[in-house]
């Protein structure tokens, strides 16, 4: 990828985004959950400040996942036998989503608790 266009190399990155929509569930769901997000923002139109928060926690839950999804694909084609140490990687990196969306949970309660029902 080296000495390619922008445009290239952002071709490669929707190629990507499409791949994991594709072929995995999880990002599916984080994406639609992710949009649910957006709807709300749209219906309750608070501060800046949530909008800020909010979107930055959906999009660092979407980059996670496909963080995620690159270490999988790439560690099973490397390694396809079962090991410990790819076990782990694998689940650190899942860990990593989870951490995420638990982070992303608590600030849209923290958006409820502080906008409803006003």
């Amino acid at each position: 990828m080296k000495n390619q266009s922008f445009r290239q190399r952002a071709g490669f990155a929707v190629q990507g985004i499409a791949s994991a929509w594709r072929g995995e569930a999880s990002f599916r769901q984080q994406a639609a959950l992710a949009a649910g997000v957006l709807l709300i923002l749209l219906w309750r139109r608070p501060a800046l400040v949530w909008w800020a928060l909010l979107l930055m926690n959906c999009g660092l839950v979407l980059a996670a996942e496909l963080f995620n999804t690159a270490l999988e694909n790439a560690l099973d084609h490397l390694h396809p036998e079962q090991h410990a140490a790819i076990r782990i990687a694998k689940d650190c990196a899942a860990g990593a989503v989870l951490v995420l969306s638990l982070t992303g949970l608590g600030v849209f309660m923290a958006f409820l608790a502080s906008t409803w029902p006003a």
